[in-house]
């Protein structure tokens, strides 16, 4: 564990998660040396009114906007990085990868994977800020719209190998992605589910039904598991043609139209802690059952082991757009770069990350509706005997035909407490 400088003079009410890095971890690049916003908490507002102060003054200082600018001014091909050629198009980035014959073991797949390039925090702003609908804010809303459609520049695509996540075993003799054992090296894994949800489009439906079959896959997967908690879902499906509209208040998370075609992870050190309280006490933004813990009890569940695993259950074998996964130990000792998401109530931080051509992907090619492929995002053993995480990425296959379906499924977030 590392400690950050306390400079505030009075003691902040709200729950402020331990600032824990994994052993030999670097610090992340984050803002306040990685300390939550939670710390500074103002009249309950968890943080959120520094942290829109935070975000402006980011974008003022126009380091963002300078690499947007010199992106867009980059000549097209390859582009040299102190991470290696890196392209701005998905094509340009395939056909190097062809010209450089660069192959993968049977069952993978060479293609191109977007990373940030940017070495700076970054902040969203959620589509439900009341500052999107607020006229006296319409500058700060113009400024920020500016800046989001900036982002995408930031990035770029780099030649990556995946290999096919049913033959782990081939790369770490012994180990079956089947088992616990291969979440505790890898942070991934895989697991069998034949579901009784019948349309996943049904967001009642799909808490009904879909939310206690994974929380019981969940504590027969892993041994010594006391409790798991699923509590919210998304759905992908690019040609759906029915109503998307998401509903947090009703638990509806709508139908993803898009994929997230950039490497990250869904939580970090803080995140992974304050997620799990506010569901634990509040039982803020949860589509699962309900639950209502006091402090203490919170606190004497998360002093014990607890995870935050993402599952992914196809509704049809996927044919494109698939979903992709890297292990732990080829990033464990790579900084991570902090996203900060303002809600009105909250801010919670997501991460991304730099390549490193030797970064350890994995895919599940043609992956059935009973294969449900599993991905810690954050556990709070720090000692560095077990993955703390695993990050992720869509992309598009390139051996897939041009008529091969955009990939449909449903994701679950969920806690294991042990």
């Amino acid at each position: 564990m590392s400690q950050v400088e306390d400079t505030r003079d009075d003691v902040p009410t709200a729950y402020v998660p331990p600032y824990e890095l994994t052993k030999g971890q670097p610090a992340p690049i984050a803002a306040h040396g990685g300390r939550s916003y939670m710390y500074f908490d103002e009249d309950g507002d968890a943080g959120t009114a520094k942290a829109e102060k935070d975000a402006f003054e980011l974008i003022k200082k126009g380091n963002g906007h300078a690499l947007t600018e010199k992106m867009k001014n980059a000549p097209d091909g390859p582009i040299e990085t102190k991470w290696g050629v890196g392209f701005k198009t998905q094509e340009e980035c395939l056909q190097y990868i062809r010209d450089n014959n660069i192959q993968a073991p049977d069952g993978g797949v060479a293609l191109p994977l977007r990373y940030t390039i940017h070495e700076e925090p970054s902040y969203s702003i959620v589509s439900s800020n009341a500052l999107w609908e607020d006229p006296a804010r319409r500058d700060d809303a113009d400024l920020l719209r500016r800046e989001e459609r900036e982002t995408g520049a930031r990035n770029l695509f780099f030649p990556q190998v995946l290999r096919d996540a049913r033959r782990i075993g081939e790369y770490h003799p012994g180990l079956d992605p089947r088992t616990p054992e291969c979440m505790d090296k890898l942070g991934v894994s895989l697991a069998h589910l034949e579901s009784e949800c019948q349309n996943f489009y049904d967001a009642h439906e799909v808490e009904r039904v879909f939310y206690p079959e994974i929380e019981k896959l969940l504590l027969e997967f892993f041994p010594g598991a006391t409790d798991a908690l699923v509590y919210n879902h998304d759905v992908f499906d690019k040609d759906y043609e029915g109503d998307r509209t998401e509903n947090q208040d009703a638990k509806i998370p709508g139908v993803n139209a898009g994929y997230a075609y950039i490497v990250h992870n869904d939580l970090n050190d803080n995140s992974g802690r304050v997620r799990c309280r506010e569901l634990l006490t509040k039982n803020l933004r949860n589509f699962g059952r309900e639950v209502h813990y006091t402090e203490a009890e919170a606190d004497e569940k998360m002093s014990r082991r607890f995870m935050s695993i993402n599952l992914a259950k196809p509704m049809e074998t996927v044919e494109q757009n698939p979903f992709v996964l890297c292990a732990w130990p080829s990033f464990a000792d790579q900084p991570y770069i902090t996203n900060y998401r303002i809600y009105d109530d909250r801010v919670g931080e997501t991460t991304r990350f730099t390549h490193r051509k030797d970064h350890e992907w994995y895919w599940f090619p043609q992956q059935t509706k009973t294969e449900v492929s599993m991905l810690k995002c954050y556990d709070s053993i720090t000692d560095g005997s077990v993955s703390r995480w695993s990050f992720h990425s869509a992309c598009v296959d390139p051996t897939a035909p041009e008529d091969a379906r955009c990939r449909k499924n449903v994701v679950v977030r969920s806690y294991v407490f042990f």
